[in-house]
């Protein structure tokens, strides 16, 4: 597997070297050489897969022979060890990527990433500091997955008041190996602190760096592998599957577009967002604006300058028009979001977290304007048990 960044596609590294580096040293995102469809035997049995069969055949497929067979397949076997249910919610469907070990959709990602900066750090003497800022999932997530690996040491970098209690203290509470610093400011500031770093000739040289955050190529492979499950447990049905994404950095909706150019039946793709709604304003107008973020209920998702809208820029070749064939942007205010969790819990016996009700409400507004035909899927990025002040009063 070769790969290239989003700001020179003259360039080729191998995955090893870009796993190691997180971003480019010309302050681009790497992105595979070429992602070639799935043969499409795979499309058509994936019902008769488990979520861990799938793993390996899809991060095998994106992979190729980087990595042994037998690493690859313990790497996955020891990541991925809870399933991502999908539950029928009226007339759309919910996938659960909440029942990993931090209960948020980001355990797939930072444990794939975790086995496989384990088995290149084994390959050399420099421990590996492993850098990660977090809006709330992300630090819990990458902190768990890397707990005691051998070579490693985290930095988890998270805002200030501006996580919930229970996520804080996911990440906060380990030890060992596991660092975590609070920065006055946003998730942004927090961000920039990790870029920055990656450019800084002086600190690179005294400490192996790399990144756990959705800008490491690593943690994006691995987020393709629940759209595949989602589908596998479809039951054959296969016409006009809609997915619609909470979206705060734009990794998970990026992966999402990647397992469709793998040849996953996907229609389109929804980027739901809260007021932080920078993509979806690009996807209306063709203006892209970084802003400050923004504070909000579904706190995950409070990022004012995506950076995963490189890869998806990049994917489309900068083609506004191509984009909007297969993203739609929309965003919902913190009324909208707590009117929605009351009226799911009320009316169908189902508790949302404030980030997947973001994602069920792109998805509702969706299906209002289209035929009934369509298939659709919203992601419940994480158990609400983890938003409980929010929620109880919304209940």
């Amino acid at each position: 597997m070769q790969l290239y960044s989003t700001n020179n596609k003259d360039l080729r590294i191998a995955l090893r070297d870009a796993v190691l580096e997180g971003i480019s040293k010309d302050n681009g995102l790497f992105m595979p050489e070429s992602i070639e469809p799935m043969p499409e035997s795979f499309i058509r049995t994936l019902r008769t897969k488990s979520i861990k069969e799938i793993a390996f055949e899809v991060s095998k497929h994106l992979i190729g022979n980087t990595i042994p067979d037998e690493v690859l397949q313990k790497i996955v076997s020891d990541a991925i060890t809870f399933e991502a249910p999908l539950s029928r919610i009226g007339e759309v469907n919910a996938l659960e990527l909440f029942h990993g070990p931090t209960l948020a959709f980001k355990d797939f990602g930072a444990r794939f990433l975790a086995g496989l900066l384990g088995y290149y750090a084994g390959q050399q003497q420099k421990e590996i500091t492993i850098l990660a800022a977090t809006s709330g999932d992300t630090g819990s997530a990458v902190a768990n997955g890397f707990l005691n690996v051998p070579g490693t040491r985290v930095i988890v970098l998270y805002p200030s008041g501006k996580v919930s209690n229970i996520q804080e203290k996911q990440f906060t509470t380990l030890g060992g190996n596991i660092t975590a610093l609070e920065v006055e400011g946003t998730f942004d500031d927090c961000q920039r602190l990790v870029k920055l770093a990656f450019v800084d000739d002086e600190l690179k040289e005294q400490l192996f760096l790399t990144s756990a955050n959705s800008i490491n190529i690593a943690r994006l492979i691995p987020q393709t592998f629940y759209y595949f499950s989602a589908v596998a447990q479809l039951n054959g049905n296969l016409d006009n599957i809609v997915f619609s994404v909470p979206s705060g950095n734009f990794g998970n909706l990026t992966a999402g577009l990647f397992a469709k150019r793998m040849g996953l039946p996907i229609k389109k793709m929804i980027a739901a967002t809260n007021d932080n709604d920078v993509v979806p304003h690009y996807l209306q107008t063709g203006k892209f604006g970084p802003r400050e973020s923004v504070v909000t209920l579904s706190n995950a998702m409070d990022v004012g300058n995506p950076s995963n809208f490189a890869r998806i820029l990049d994917l489309y070749n900068k083609d506004l028009e191509a984009i909007r064939e297969d993203v739609i942007g929309c965003k919902f205010s913190d009324a909208e979001v707590k009117a929605a969790i009351n009226f799911v819990y009320t009316d169908k016996k189902y508790l949302l977290d404030p980030h997947g009700a973001v994602g069920y409400l792109g998805l509702m507004k969706y299906l209002g304007t289209q035929p009934k035909n369509v298939t659709g899927i919203f992601f419940e990025t994480a158990h609400p048990a983890k938003f409980k002040e929010t929620v109880e009063k919304i209940i």
